[in-house]
């Protein structure tokens, strides 16, 4: 899949770092950077004639002037770089954030995360969950200890033979094809002919085999610890520039009462991730 369109979702304070990395990732792919400015609408306050509120609505008055400077000063960042862009804001309810992002996240090939928004994780959930259910489009997680790229040197790919790491794996076949090595980790896999075969990864890496994609299957014990706990030090262990993996192979009510990788992966990306549902 070669990325034309990346959209990168930020909120209103404190993006200057993720329009940086947005801009010289755009650069290096020759892409189209489209970036949303997002704010959650301030609640109705509670009680009798709460809705007519006069210090609410002001405050919805003042939230969305902020957004208004904001995108403005977006533009103004990105104008000297060199690059094509363009820069919009939305002001929404918390309640229908997802779905304004994923309706966004549909003309674009691939949605940024930022490491920004970690500081303001109701619209990081938002958002996150917009683009992987709404949009059809895959997730890229910026990680804090090193810089995003869509030409990864080396990639882990988490593969447990379900329907998401298919389309993870089919996804990012075009930057698999030209990474140094991709190493296709199984995680306590067992032979089963009706889901890893008689030999796990064999069947997954001779697919990639075919595109061209140097592949070197590892297949790891969890020795007790999480799935994501032995990815991610994989990842470490094998210099990964990237992850990539499929999101939510359950449920996701199921993955917040109980967790999951996906969620743990969401929650702390140790390097940047490549999410498809």
């Amino acid at each position: 899949m070669t990325y034309k369109t990346i959209l990168l979702v930020i909120d209103a304070n404190q993006h200057e770092n993720d329009l940086a990395a947005a801009a010289d990732l755009c650069a290096a792919a020759n892409a189209h950077l489209s970036v949303l400015l997002v704010k959650l609408a301030a609640p109705p306050p509670l009680g009798e004639y709460a809705a007519m509120s006069v210090a609410w609505l002001d405050e919805r008055a003042e939230d969305m002037q902020q957004l208004e400077k904001a995108v403005q000063r977006a533009r103004e960042t990105l104008k000297g770089l060199g690059i094509s862009f363009e820069a919009n804001g939305i002001y929404c309810e918390t309640a229908w954030a997802d779905d304004d992002v994923g309706t966004r996240a549909r003309y674009a090939d691939v949605t940024l995360i930022g490491a920004s928004l970690k500081t303001d994780a109701p619209l990081r959930a938002r958002a996150i969950d917009g683009a992987l259910f709404y949009s059809a489009r895959p997730v890229l997680l910026a990680a804090d200890r090193q810089s995003v790229t869509l030409r990864p040197k080396k990639i882990v790919l988490a593969w447990n033979s379900t329907m998401e790491a298919a389309r993870a794996a089919r996804e990012a076949l075009e930057i698999m094809a030209s990474a140094e090595e991709v190493n296709v980790v199984l995680v306590d896999p067992r032979a089963a002919s009706t889901k890893n075969g008689e030999e796990p990864g064999a069947d997954v890496a001779t697919y990639l085999t075919r595109h061209g994609i140097k592949v070197t299957v590892d297949r790891l014990a969890s020795a007790r610890r999480r799935v994501e706990e032995v990815l991610n030090q994989h990842a470490i262990d094998t210099s990964a520039d990237l992850i990539v993996m499929g999101a939510y192979g359950h449920t996701r009510l199921r993955e917040r009462i109980f967790g999951g990788v996906t969620k743990a992966m969401i929650e702390a990306p140790i390097v940047p991730v490549l999410m498809v549902h």
